[in-house]
């Protein structure tokens, strides 16, 4: 793990603007929503990092100074995806990739003092041997992109980037430490997933209801794939709509089909991915397309 280092949590709403506003000018495009894949050292990752602040303090009282604490050891292996709203040229959500070959990512780092294993038992439980590792450390949407279809949207873009980049970069595992909702969410998008070394929920960092998982990186777009499928059988009209609540279930389903769909399969969601040239520190990712 790096010393912690002194990256910023806290831009002014001037400088985002400014800085988002010139990503928008470098790379015009079509669709309301466009995500920035870039490295720690990009201006693009300090408004994520602002973001990431400004929905932590909100949800779980994690203020700029908490999150630098925690985040901070991490920085230089952080890699960042910002989904920019094009039609209000601000920034509407935020991901945190932290690369690592097992031990030195947080939530592998974190997890022993709350679930009772050590790092050494947590990796051999999942197989991770050496590959490459990937925490899906921090995962922020803000509140005005919540609760409607621009919420789902940045949401499936956040996730299919996740795997679009994570496939073209050889990621083996993955894990993450989910609260309650994240955790729900991802299992209704049909994505397979085991807690660390078959640990319990606990809290973490403000949230009451937390558990660490572990995905077997490979296996996730096909499970999705194969989700979106299910519920689309699931949502077909019949006597269930008849039921009480039979229509408002069909109608859930029809929705969570259509965002595993666009996560598994990156229908409409790929064009919109931009791996930002330079600005990948030493991912060296390769663009999209």
């Amino acid at each position: 793990m790096a010393p912690t280092t002194t990256a910023r949590y806290d831009l002014d709403p001037a400088t985002v603007r400014r800085v988002t506003a010139a990503f928008l000018a470098a790379h015009p495009g079509r669709g309301r929503f466009v995500t920035a894949v870039v490295g720690p050292d990009s201006d693009l990752a300090a408004v994520g990092r602002s973001l990431e602040r400004q929905v932590f303090t909100e949800a779980f009282g994690n203020d700029a100074a908490v999150m630098a604490a925690e985040y901070g050891p991490y920085e230089a292996a952080s890699l960042f995806f910002l989904v920019i709203d094009r039609r209000r040229g601000v920034p509407a959500g935020v991901a945190r990739m932290i690369e690592s070959r097992g031990a030195g990512v947080k939530t592998v780092d974190d997890a022993p003092q709350h679930i009772g294993a050590d790092v050494a038992t947590i990796l051999a439980a999942h197989g991770m041997t050496g590959e490459k590792v990937w925490d899906c450390a921090t995962l922020a949407v803000l509140p005005q992109y919540r609760g409607g279809r621009s919420s789902l949207l940045v949401s499936t873009m956040i996730y299919r980037t996740f795997l679009v980049l994570g496939r073209r970069h050889g990621v083996r595992h993955a894990v993450s430490m989910l609260d309650r909702g994240a955790y729900r969410n991802l299992r209704m998008i049909g994505v397979p997933m085991r807690t660390l070394a078959g640990s319990g929920p606990f809290e973490y960092l403000g949230s009451a209801e937390n558990r660490a998982v572990h995905m077997d990186f490979p296996a996730i777009e096909q499970a999705v794939r194969e989700q979106a499928a299910r519920m689309r059988r699931a949502a077909r009209p019949g006597l269930t709509a008849l039921r009480r609540d039979g229509l408002g279930k069909l109608l859930k389903r029809r929705v969570a089909a259509g965002v595993s769909r666009r996560i598994g399969t990156g229908r409409d969601v790929d064009d919109h991915i931009v791996v930002v040239p330079g600005e990948q520190g030493v991912f060296r990712l390769d663009p999209i397309g």
